[in-house]
């Protein structure tokens, strides 16, 4: 294994479409509440979406050789944009606007690494990276972090990093994690 990391611009986004598809299958066979409303989450509907309506995006892969086995998508957005639809019918706002310091808040929104890869540091390598990133932002006070239920593993990750849990969407299909 000879794992390196490497930022991938915008324009450059669709070397990650499987990963991202497989993301969202991981959740769907993770989820315990509503496994179905996955079925209409691919990297068309979820990552191309948010960043184009990002204020700014920061992609990180990590590649054996030159397969890219995980990545982490982040990005600086208005606060706004968390309010609404979501892959449902149902509006809902991501979090309580008034608790948010600024216009604008930072998201840790994707994150996936294929199986055989997991546990050996990767993810730590790309959450730090992320981190640093969004902690550049120095406008920016109010870091999140979506769980999608059932995934556990993801949600205890998270935690060990100095997240915590802020509340639940959905009847508990999402939870949304926030910086300490």
């Amino acid at each position: 294994m000879s794992i390196h990391y490497e930022i991938v611009s915008d324009n450059d986004i669709a070397c990650i479409k499987d990963l991202c598809n497989e993301l969202m299958s991981y959740q769907k066979s993770k989820a315990l509440i509503h496994p179905e409303w996955f079925d209409n989450m691919s990297f068309e509907t979820r990552l191309i979406p948010s960043v184009e309506s990002a204020k700014a995006n920061f992609i990180i892969a990590a590649k054996d050789e030159n397969e890219i086995i995980g990545y982490a998508y982040s990005n600086i957005s208005l606060k706004n944009t968390y309010s609404g639809g979501f892959a449902t019918l149902k509006p809902v706002d991501f979090f309580d606007f008034d608790s948010v310091k600024g216009n604008d808040v930072g998201c840790l929104s994707q994150f996936y690494i294929k199986e055989g890869y997991r546990n050996a540091g990767i993810g730590s390598v790309l959450f730090e990276k992320s981190m640093e990133w969004l902690n550049s932002f120095k406008s920016i006070n109010d870091l999140f972090i979506f769980v999608s239920n059932g995934n556990d593993n993801a949600l205890n990750f998270y935690q060990g990093k100095g997240f915590q849990v802020s509340h639940q969407l959905l009847d508990g299909f999402i939870t949304v994690l926030r910086n300490a």
